[in-house]
């Protein structure tokens, strides 16, 4: 899974980082999403730089499509870095519930200063930070209970920051900011395998290869059982996409196997959690 180093840092990124980096002195806590799937990848590093010093949660999102003994390990290696992370779904009403009990957790220390002071305590500042693609606005919106922030799977959607207030805190959204370069271009691809990220020198059927390497080596029999694939078939990547086509009945004129919509359904299949469960990133 190796490739050249990606650079990628668009204007509307640049400008967004800045903002943030100009209201992080307003905000009491920051709340940092991530993919679970990706527990390493997903995080950005220049925004942890910004943010150090505050109170952090980490809500790792889409633990559907995890694989939750990993995550667990990487929960645990969170809470010793001084973050309180939260392993969820986004659609779980529980999960959010659990999002809320950290949000209390890591502003008791603020409202206690208030209360010794003799004081109301004021509505708790957070900021809503994250890549593009892990769920940011879902979490926001959950958070608030309306539709406040707008949604689309789609890399970059969120594109200015914006103020949601709650009865009991306020919530600034910042557009999801990927790091200005990924030399390790292995979580550069990893984040396009999940959709968080596109790879313009990398096309689709080169993508599909590169997972149906990873899938092979490290996932033999969920790939063999989801589409019914024989052991001679998967040692030839050729075939497993001619097997594959065959399966779903993917033809073009004259009964001609579609392998580029092959190669297309395995991403999709494979980013929706329905080939098998993962952690694509190592604990170390």
């Amino acid at each position: 899974m190796q490739q050249k180093g990606i650079h990628w840092f668009p204007g509307h990124m640049k400008k967004a980082m800045r903002e943030i980096e100009e209201k992080i002195k307003l905000i009491d806590v920051i709340i940092e999403v991530i993919d679970s799937r990706v527990p390493r990848s997903s995080k950005n590093r220049y925004l942890e730089q910004i943010t150090k010093g505050k109170k952090r949660i980490l809500v790792m999102s889409k633990k559907d499509l995890s694989d939750p003994n990993i995550v667990s390990m990487w929960e645990d290696k969170y809470k010793e870095e001084g973050y309180y992370p939260v392993v969820c779904d986004l659609n779980n009403k529980n999960d959010i519930n659990l999002i809320l009990k950290a949000i209390d957790v890591a502003g008791e220390e603020r409202k206690q200063k208030y209360l010794k002071k003799g004081m109301k305590p004021q509505p708790l500042r957070l900021m809503i930070i994250g890549i593009p693609n892990v769920g940011k606005s879902t979490l926001i919106n959950r958070l608030s209970k309306r539709s406040s922030a707008s949604i689309a799977n789609t890399p970059g959607h969120t594109r200015a920051q914006q103020w949601i207030r709650t009865s009991s805190f306020e919530l600034l959204d910042t557009p999801g900011i990927l790091p200005p370069s990924y030399e390790n271009s292995t979580e550069a691809l990893k984040l396009a395998l999940i959709g968080a990220m596109k790879l313009e020198n990398l096309s689709s059927s080169d993508l599909a290869s590169k997972l149906l390497n990873y899938l092979i080596k490290n996932h033999r029999e969920a790939l063999k059982n989801k589409y019914d694939l024989s052991d001679e078939i998967i040692e030839n990547k050729e075939e497993v996409f001619e097997g594959i086509a065959r399966r779903r009945g993917l033809l073009l004129g004259e009964g001609k196997l579609d392998i580029d919509r092959a190669e297309i359904l395995l991403l999709k299949e494979f980013k929706e959690g329905l080939i098998v469960k993962v952690v694509l990133d190592e604990i170390c």
